[in-house]
């Protein structure tokens, strides 16, 4: 009952307040990042959502879109700005999927939703994560978010498929404020952001 009816109450009764609580951030934020990116300061891509379902994600944009002599975007690395960084430790970036969650794109908690080209590298279990929701938090950003391996993640990513409940969804998001004041598994170092998923890895 939870997992197809109060979930889904909550997350938007939630992402509606949400929004009108932070608003004044999310202006101050678009502002200043309209500012640094020349007038663009949201990043949309498409992204599979619950079974595989495509939908746009919308984050505030935390990079340039500078390129290399070929015309290939530079390492994220090289093009995350200083504003941006510091709004990627404070997982900032992820409030404007509140609007996601409005649409009914996404949930509060839930398998973050990766990029469309990696569907064909998934295993038939690392599917199963998108038998729900994709959500802004879940069960792997707060056992290790970007600091595990790809394969500890989708593992943790099915753990939770298997186990939704109102008492996990309120554990997880206790546990995402403690991860986000703390700063803690925003990247596998401050030199080596997370690694693309090969298959592999």
């Amino acid at each position: 009952m939870y997992k197809h009816f109060f979930k889904i109450i909550i997350d938007f009764l939630l992402a509606l307040m949400g929004l009108l609580f932070l608003s004044p951030l999310l202006v101050f934020i678009a502002i200043a990042l309209a500012f640094q990116n020349k007038g663009t300061p949201f990043f949309t891509q498409t992204r599979p959502g619950k079974n595989q379902k495509a939908f746009k994600i919308i984050k505030f944009k935390t990079m340039t879109d500078e390129k290399d002599a070929t015309g290939q975007l530079l390492p994220d690395i090289n093009r995350i700005t200083t504003l941006g960084k510091t709004i990627r430790k404070l997982s900032l970036d992820e409030l404007p999927q509140l609007f996601n969650i409005i649409k009914g794109d996404m949930s509060l908690i839930g398998p973050r939703p990766l990029l469309f080209k990696y569907i064909p590298l998934f295993s038939k279990e690392q599917l199963r994560r998108h038998e729900v929701k994709p959500g802004i938090t879940g069960w792997a950003q707060v056992n290790g978010r970007n600091s595990i391996s790809w394969k500890r993640k989708f593992e943790l990513d099915v753990e939770y498929v298997n186990n939704v409940s109102l008492i996990l969804d309120v554990r997880i998001i206790y546990l995402t404020v403690i991860k986000v004041i703390n700063k803690e598994g925003v990247n596998q170092s401050d030199l080596r952001p997370m690694q693309p998923f090969d298959g592999n890895n």
